[in-house]
């Protein structure tokens, strides 16, 4: 046993004296550059670039992208953001248009949400703000105003499709019926 034990030791001794002597200088390791952290300053600098006509109004920006109204509102103390987009009325939704909701947000929506607050149905994108990098931001934007283009039809937040939920289902579905359809023509 303790000859197991010597052994073991050895050998572990003799791989970190390995390693320590192989290691790559410090100076010699490439520099990634790192983006500043997000700041409510930044983050209207990003929006302004999107939409000069962007209107402040406290931690709010409101602003249009691609023609769909967007609203952003940041908090520093508590370092979140949320970019929303209106849909439509929740009013009337049914049991099973939430449930496609869900189911959306479990694997078409990505890193964009449906939300209802308000008597509305959203579109979001909810991130922490201090590391909230600049090509983050700008993909959840696109991603938050494609759930809005695609509530009632595909529910998704862009061209991929995370897996493991019901959407695939779904979608092969609407594709067999219209299939069928062609069928006919």
């Amino acid at each position: 046993m303790r000859f197991l034990f010597t052994t073991l030791a050895m050998t572990v001794w003799s791989a970190t004296a390995m390693a320590q002597d192989t290691q790559v200088a410090p100076d010699a390791v490439p520099e990634i550059a790192q983006e500043p952290r997000m700041t409510l300053q930044r983050l209207a600098g990003i929006v302004q670039a999107i939409d000069p006509d962007v209107i402040a109004r406290g931690p709010s920006l409101e602003f249009t992208l691609d023609g769909i109204p967007v609203i952003i509102i940041a908090d520093a103390t508590a370092d979140r953001m949320r970019a929303m987009v209106p849909i439509a009325s929740s009013e009337g939704l049914s049991s099973e248009e939430l449930l496609r909701l869900m189911q959306a947000n479990f694997d078409t929506a990505l890193d964009a949400r449906y939300a209802v607050a308000h008597g509305r149905v959203w579109g979001v994108f909810i991130h922490p703000l201090s590391p909230l990098e600049k090509d983050q931001l700008l993909s959840g934007l696109v991603q938050t105003i494609e759930v809005a283009r695609s509530y009632g039809a595909a529910y998704s937040g862009g061209a991929q499709v995370f897996g493991g939920g019901d959407s695939n289902g779904i979608y092969q579905k609407l594709f067999d019926e219209l299939k069928k359809k062609g069928e006919a023509l």
